[in-house]
């Protein structure tokens, strides 16, 4: 059994629990971190914190408003307690670079660097399990994803190799210090994507293209709050201009392996009933 005690935050996420998984599955005792679970954390009461660090050697760190300006104060704070109570390595789930949010994100990223731990820097693309567990899962169920992503291209990433990447990180020499830009093996469109899941499921799923004010529309008609809103047009829209256009080499790096595909997901997850309704 190992010595080793990593807190893991946004245990119940997509990616959060995975990494409690796996890390589990190498002996090590995980500390889920939740606001409800049976260790209480949250960001924004800082009471929180010292509990949840009590003895901890590292931690995998996911920030729900890593893109926000209070982003880089929360992280170095935290960060900086963590390494006075003896953590000695962190993982923090970041965003590729560029985007409206992109110097919050880099400043959060070098707060943690400057704390005095050995850091990783996880930089993901799109999950593919967003189709699945997430916000676009009710859309596929409903046979229409309209999004307004136009033909722009994504190399959509599994959720199973961040998760195997940061476990990596945590528990392996060589990690430390390092950026991963995490991709899948293949650039897709969001079209692409929908038919990959519609051939896996046999059902008929079509993706339809939106302007950005027909889908902003729409979304305020679901009653989404206008900041997510105006976040989740400017994502779409990074996509739809090519700023995602790019495959990267982080998973090879860090696990000595491709990828896992797009295809290969869709597969699994159809098997799993992930679209059963």
């Amino acid at each position: 059994m190992s010595d080793e005690i990593v807190l893991v935050t946004g245990a119940t996420g997509k990616t959060g629990r995975r990494v409690a998984r796996l890390l589990r599955e190498r002996g090590v005792v995980v500390r889920a971190a939740s606001r409800s679970g049976a260790q209480s954390f949250d960001w924004t009461d800082r009471t929180t914190w010292g509990p949840a660090l009590r003895d901890v050697t590292g931690m995998y760190l996911v920030i729900p408003d890593l893109g926000g300006p209070r982003a880089a104060d929360t992280v170095g704070a935290f960060a900086r307690q963590a390494a006075a109570a003896g953590a000695r390595r962190a993982v923090l789930l970041s965003v590729p670079e560029g985007g409206a949010a992109h110097e919050h994100v880099l400043a959060a990223e070098r707060a943690l660097e400057h704390a005095g731990l050995d850091w990783t820097v996880l930089r993901p693309r799109w999950f593919s399990q967003n189709f699945s567990e997430d916000f676009l899962r009710d859309p596929v169920l409903s046979g229409e994803v309209r999004l307004p992503a136009g033909e722009g291209e994504e190399a959509f990433v599994d959720a199973e190799d961040i998760a195997e990447v940061a476990v990596a990180a945590l528990t392996e020499d060589g990690h430390a210090g390092w950026h991963y830009e995490l991709s899948g093996p293949r650039l897709m469109t969001f079209r692409d994507a929908v038919a990959e899941i519609a051939g896996a499921t046999g059902q008929d799923i079509r993706y339809v293209p939106l302007t950005p004010e027909a889908y902003a529309d729409e979304q305020r008609a679901q009653g989404v709050p206008e900041e997510w809103v105006r976040l989740s047009v400017g994502l779409y829209e990074y996509v739809r201009d090519g700023g995602l256009a790019t495959l990267s080499d982080g998973v090879q790096r860090a696990l000595g392996r491709a990828p896992r595909d797009f295809s290969d997901y869709a597969e699994a997850a159809a098997r799993q009933g992930a679209w059963n309704a």
